[in-house]
């Protein structure tokens, strides 16, 4: 497909997305606080966000701050957030996260994507959900939701799996005031229909507009 076709046909599944999931939420429950978002982005890793939303009640329930959790020993840390994996990596960077957080932002989250880099354990990844959710700023948030799905659906080759290439070549094809509420349309969808495993393409109601769904014959 050309690119022009390309964007027409994503603002089709945009739109039926919208219909199957009228609301857009963000899976992580950090409760509209900036902080919590931070440390619950980076505990994501190798991690499905459900079992962060858990771990993460009681984490915060003990560090209910950025302050005291910025002030929590790593091995505090670690011992809660062990069931998430990478437990000693993920405290180093979520503790040294929030200390620079407070000591060179004021603990005010950098609305820039080059100063969120700066924060340990945050890359391209977290810092686009930080500025769609926090900032409701244009940005894609390339997770292996979008690079398997938006794949299928033929706007890149389905062999493309470099976060930062989808994260271009989507924020090219999709509006800007659409992508940050696409991601979350995106991560319920691959839940609910289009699993990396097992797809439920006779099931899927925008398979009309997949690529891949037309190439099986589910038009």
């Amino acid at each position: 497909m050309k690119k022009a076709d390309k964007k027409e046909r994503m603002a089709l599944i945009i739109e039926e997305l919208k219909k199957i999931y009228p609301e857009a939420v963000c899976a992580l429950e950090f409760e509209g606080e900036p902080w919590k978002l931070l440390v619950m982005g980076r505990l994501t890793a190798q991690c499905t966000d459900a079992r962060v939303n858990i771990v993460c009640r009681e984490l915060f329930a003990r560090f209910p701050t950025c302050e005291s959790l910025a002030a929590a020993s790593y091995e505090e840390i670690e011992n809660i957030i062990r069931p998430c994996g990478l437990y000693r990596t993920k405290a180093k960077s979520i503790k040294d996260a929030c200390v620079m957080l407070l000591e060179e932002y004021g603990g005010v989250l950098p609305c820039d994507m080059d100063e969120l880099l700066k924060l340990p354990g945050v890359g391209r990844k977290i810092a686009n959900l930080l500025l769609g959710d926090i900032y409701h700023m244009p940005a894609i948030v390339a997770d292996t939701h979008m690079i398997r799905i938006c794949g299928r659906f033929g706007m890149y080759p389905e062999k493309l799996k470099d976060p930062h290439k989808v994260e271009i070549t989507m924020s090219e094809l999709v509006e800007p005031d659409e992508q940050s509420d696409l991601c979350h349309r995106i991560v319920q969808f691959g839940r609910d229909v289009c699993s990396a495993r097992s797809p439920k393409c006779a099931e899927c109601p925008i398979a009309h507009l997949c690529e891949k769904g037309r190439k099986n014959g589910y038009v």
